[in-house]
């Protein structure tokens, strides 16, 4: 089911792992020319564009874009208990980690009289993007909510595609459990858009004549800033429109690496390989070890679960894909090598000593630590956030925090002394960068003259 890939004997320098490891196919460069025509149609036809692209896209054309009050909380009434009770859960875990990620301004006396302030400000508006295609994500509704307001980000909105087969009083909207998520963390400005439109919206707003809300029409204002995952149109429409907004990364299919020594349950790494294949045909699951006699094990466990999987197709098709590996090294020294390069999504160690090997990891998303730390456990209930960057972007990116929404301002504040004190600097620098009009916007505080 899943091709091995046996690195044994080898050099393993950064050089050649790349070319070597596995990666899901994601042509996002050959995406941007079929999203383009799409988010100009957005600019200028605005909300009439959203609902043509709608019933073109997600099989409906949603009378309402902005998903009315009364629908939002006629789906958090319906909402099972004990779905509430897990959601309530999940949004109390993340509010307590990210709570500790805010800032606090911080201000520096570099001289006397001069002093330089590090502000930290939020967005001011966001769109919060949650998919709706082979699954429901109210899990990924609390990931980017939570952080965007513990930053203190004044607007936000969320938008998911619109559901053909939802019926009755959600006829047209998103599912009702996004809904009612959405509802349950104060959020009302949701919007039954999906896909590359659903980034234009944000990134141009939309004034929708046919839509009424408090005796105006409805508008959705212009984001600064979207976030969340999404499928291959929505990652290559942030592309896009990256500079007009700002973006958190281009998610690609999810990714897991299991680094693990014959220590490890094969049970465990089986049913956690299958866990993120659950996720899409083009999901990755990657097993890193220097034991055959638990790569054997995870292989036969495989085949025992993926038929008795509710997904077992959806699974199959990951596992056996180009982007899926049995990875053999020689030791865990080596294994590190391999997964650091990889630079996975979620990376679980199931080790001996197991903390101490994660403490060697400088590459990935998200680490899980030992036996009892699944990857599923941070996708919902951790504490920590699920929306994280994949395709190797976790060599230089970082996940979904409240700093994602934070600009840091620098603030300078100095008084005619201790500008007198550095001005000589100054005009030496301006002049050395043939800039001397900088280093006169100095001296012009001191009768053009540079003061002794």
């Amino acid at each position: 089911m899943m091709s091995t890939l046996d690195l044994r004997g080898r050099t393993l320098d950064v050089r050649f792992l790349r070319g070597a490891l596995p990666r899901a196919e994601f042509d996002v460069t050959a995406a941007l020319e079929q999203v383009r025509p799409i988010c100009a149609d957005v600019e200028h036809r605005g909300a009439e564009a959203l609902r043509d692209l709608g019933e073109r896209f997600d099989g409906v054309r949603p009378a309402r874009l902005r998903v009315p009050a009364e629908v939002l909380q006629a789906a958090l009434e319906q909402l099972a208990p004990d779905l509430r009770a897990a959601l309530e859960e999940a949004i109390r875990r993340a509010r307590l980690v990210h709570a500790d990620q805010c800032r606090t301004d911080t201000t520096t006396t570099v001289v006397p009289g001069g002093t330089v302030t590090e502000r930290w400000v939020p967005v001011d508006r966001v769109g919060l993007y949650v998919p709706g295609g082979l699954a429901v994500y109210p899990s990924s509704v609390v990931m980017n909510v939570v952080p965007a307001q513990l930053a203190g980000v004044g607007s936000l909105a969320v938008t998911s595609p619109p559901q053909r087969d939802n019926t009755g009083v959600f006829a047209g909207y998103p599912n009702p459990t996004i809904l009612a998520t959405c509802a349950l963390l104060g959020v009302d400005e949701v919007y039954a858009v999906g896909g590359a439109q659903a980034v234009a919206m944000f990134a141009y707003g939309f004034v929708d004549e046919a839509d009424e809300r408090d005796g105006a029409p409805v508008r959705c204002e212009p984001a600064s800033m979207v976030t969340g995952p999404g499928n291959i149109w929505v990652v290559a429409a942030k592309r896009l429109l990256k500079g007009l907004i700002g973006i958190d990364a281009e998610a690609g299919p999810t990714e897991i690496a299991i680094l693990a020594d014959e220590t490890a349950d094969a049970e465990h790494v089986a049913a956690d390989l299958i866990s993120q294949a659950e996720h899409d045909p083009l999901a990755a699951s990657v097993l890193v070890t220097d034991s055959e006699r638990l790569a054997s094990a995870t292989a036969e466990a495989l085949a025992r679960r993926v038929p008795a999987t509710k997904h077992s197709e959806r699974v199959a098709t990951a596992l056996g894909g180009t982007q899926s590996r049995i990875v053999l090294v020689d030791d865990l020294d080596a294994g590190l090598d391999v997964v650091n390069a990889y630079a996975a999504e979620h990376l679980e160690i199931q080790t001996r000593d197991a903390s101490e090997v994660a403490a060697r990891v400088r590459n990935a998303g998200a680490v899980f630590v030992g036996p009892w730390a699944p990857v599923s456990l941070g996708d919902y209930a951790a504490g920590s956030n699920h929306v994280l960057p994949t395709a190797g972007c976790a060599t230089h990116s970082s996940g979904l925090s409240v700093q994602s929404f934070l600009r840091g301002i620098h603030v300078v504040e100095y008084d005619e002394a201790a500008l007198r004190e550095v001005a000589g600097h100054v005009v030496t620098l301006a002049q050395a960068e043939d800039l001397p009009a900088h280093g006169q916007a100095v001296t012009a505080r001191f009768g053009d003259e540079v003061p002794g």
